[in-house]
């Protein structure tokens, strides 16, 4: 069962997805669902996550996705607690997202399914 602030997803810059797909399936035996041609999610890895291949829109390290039931009221406590938004929230196919930064520096995101 999906909770509020725990790990769910976690994405992973690509470059080229056919190798990338390639390398994943042969040597851990993953498997993907491919959401565009810049986009394939990945299933047997232990955790669900994906690779972006998108030049414009992919992170710059691996992405760790929270989940929130409510994604407004987790965009607030994040505010509060002195995290800063670094991508407003947005739709994708799968739901909404937004882009946050700890105090650290270290950029996750809150995903939600409506």
């Amino acid at each position: 069962m999906r909770e509020d602030g725990k790990i769910d997803y976690i994405e992973l810059p690509g470059t080229n997805l056919p190798a990338t797909k390639s390398f994943y399936a042969e040597a851990f035996g993953w498997g993907f669902i491919d959401y565009g041609p810049a986009y394939a999610a990945f299933e047997n890895g232990g955790v669900d996550g994906g690779f972006n291949a998108d030049p414009d829109d992919r992170a710059k390290a691996p992405l760790v996705v929270l989940f929130a039931t409510d994604l407004e009221a987790m965009h607030a406590r994040i505010l509060a607690a002195g995290g800063q938004i670094t991508r407003p929230i947005f739709s994708f196919p799968g739901g909404r997202r937004f882009h946050f930064a700890d105090p650290s520096g270290n950029e996750l995101a809150v995903f939600s399914e409506s």
